[in-house]
């Protein structure tokens, strides 16, 4: 029973298995096949979402590029109305300049036409007065024109002159001012000053006109020396001497033009046979140092920074002491025993050494041309030992022969040194930028180096407060020895003043 209830109760469940398991199998392929509907859904719709966001990527790319091409257009547009009203304001522009121009040459040359008229009827005036005034005896008064008369009617018409004070002048020049005071404002004594305005009166002196008085010699030589002596400006000249600034400026460069061309050649030349006899016999009582005929020095004159070659001008080694832009000309000199110049070089840029301002001189042509041709001219190191130019030692570990001449030429170049210190004491323009035309200036700078010689000839002495130190750097030249005969000249030379005794002990 137990055998036959079981295997019958499979037989009778083995149906029911068969068709719960065929369920199962529907459920399970029916479950699979959702699943596949469901993913097959899902990538349909995530390619859906791609191409509407494609879409929209693209869609606002096209948007901002025709942004951009709209924006373009505006900017262009507004860019080309900008730049017409430009031109229109420039054309305008132009137009009203050159309408402007146009009626101001109308007026200038209306105004010039007035002024030409208004001189013609005043010479006419001013000759008629003087044909009046001889003719009737009548003396005219001071400050005043009168017209003739024309059909019964008067007119009378004043030449305006201002005023000015000069009576510090007019002090200065009485017979009775003290010679101390004199000498103070004017660096020389009356007598110098006398003996200048009579060699320049020829030159320099003018005629009364009917307008005006001409301006004494006198006072037109005082104005030139006490600007050169003081350095002060024109304004201040001005008021000085009672005359107007541009008139004081004129009568400076009158003057020292004067000066140039008249006393120059009389007071600054090249010594002749018997003078170059008299500076070797005084120098070598100096030093003992025989042939020399001159001590060689060369310094710088400040001035204002020029408008033309500027680097040429600009002298480094003032600019690096003084830590200010110095701009200067040099004035090259050579000098005999009692300090007054033989031969002077002046106007050369402050950025050349002594070297080439030597080379560019009219001396070193005239010693070429065989003027110096066995005598000395003693320089610093600054300057190229030559045939004619004789300097120092330079190099180091002098011997005591080296040292001996060193020495004794130092006293011969401290004449130049010493000269120039005098020079630029008595006129105190050459210290200080001045307001002369760099064009101008040579022919001033020239004027104070002949009144220099002047004052040394005439034994005026310098006030002590008025000395100055100079200060001029020396630059040794590229090529410092340029003549062998030279060198052998110089060693037999030191030898020489050591063997005869002539060199001092100062050195040790």
């Amino acid at each position: 029973m137990f055998t036959f209830l079981p295997s019958s109760l499979r037989q009778m469940n083995e149906p029911n298995s068969i068709s719960n398991s065929k369920k199962r199998q529907r459920k399970e392929e029916d479950r699979q096949g959702n699943d596949s509907d469901g993913n097959d859904s899902f990538e349909q719709d995530g390619r859906e979402k791609k191409k509407k966001n494609l879409k929209g990527i693209i869609t606002s790319l096209i948007l901002l590029e025709q942004q951009e091409k709209s924006d373009q257009e505006e900017q262009s547009k507004a860019s080309n109305e900008e730049k017409v009203l430009l031109d229109a304001n420039h054309d305008k522009t132009i137009k009203t300049m050159v309408e402007y121009y146009d009626k101001f040459q109308d007026y200038h040359v209306e105004v010039q036409e007035t002024e030409r008229r208004k001189r013609k009827n005043s010479r006419a005036a001013a000759g008629a007065l003087a044909v009046s005034a001889v003719s009737n005896g009548v003396a005219a008064r001071e400050g005043s024109i009168k017209d003739t008369k024309h059909g019964g009617g008067g007119q009378q018409r004043r030449l305006w002159v201002k005023n000015r004070d000069k009576e510090w002048w007019d002090d200065c020049n009485r017979p009775d001012y003290p010679e101390e005071e004199f000498k103070k404002a004017f660096r020389m004594s009356k007598s110098t000053f006398d003996m200048i305005c009579e060699e320049l009166n020829s030159v320099i002196a003018k005629e009364d006109t009917t307008l005006r008085n001409a301006i004494p010699v006198r006072q037109r030589v005082a104005v030139c020396i006490w600007r050169l002596a003081t350095g002060e400006p024109l304004r201040l000249v001005s008021k000085r001497f009672g005359l107007g600034i541009s008139t004081c400026h004129k009568l400076v460069l009158e003057v020292c033009s004067a000066i140039r061309s008249v006393l120059m050649p009389k007071y600054l030349q090249w010594p002749d046979e018997d003078g170059l006899r008299k500076i070797k016999n005084e120098f070598e009582s100096i030093s003992g140092i025989p042939n020399v005929v001159g001590s060689m020095y060369t310094t710088h004159i400040p001035i204002i920074a020029p408008k033309i070659s500027v680097a040429a001008y600009f002298n480094k080694r003032h600019t690096e002491r003084n830590q200010k832009t110095s701009y200067s000309i040099t004035v090259q000199g050579v000098v005999d025993p009692k300090g007054v110049f033989t031969d002077v070089c002046i106007g050369w840029p402050g950025s050349m050494p002594d070297d080439q301002v030597l080379e560019k001189s009219a001396l070193f042509q005239r010693a070429n041309g065989g003027l110096l041709r066995d005598v000395w001219i003693v320089g610093t190191s600054g300057y190229p030992l030559m045939d004619w130019v004789l300097v120092p030692y330079a190099q180091q570990n002098l011997t005591w022969t080296q040292h001996a001449f060193n020495e004794k030429i130092g006293e011969i170049q401290v004449v130049a040194k010493d000269a120039f210190a005098r020079l630029k004491g008595r006129w105190s323009c050459l210290q200080k930028r001045t307001e002369v035309k760099l064009q101008d200036l040579p022919v001033v700078l020239g004027a104070c180096c002949v009144l220099h010689n002047i004052c040394e000839m005439q034994n005026e002495d310098i006030d002590p407060e008025l000395r100055v130190e100079l200060v001029d750097d020396e630059m040794v030249p590229e090529v410092a020895l340029r003549s062998a005969t030279s060198m052998k000249a110089r060693d037999a030379i030191a030898h020489n003043l050591l063997h005869h005794c002539h060199a001092g002990t100062r050195f040790l």
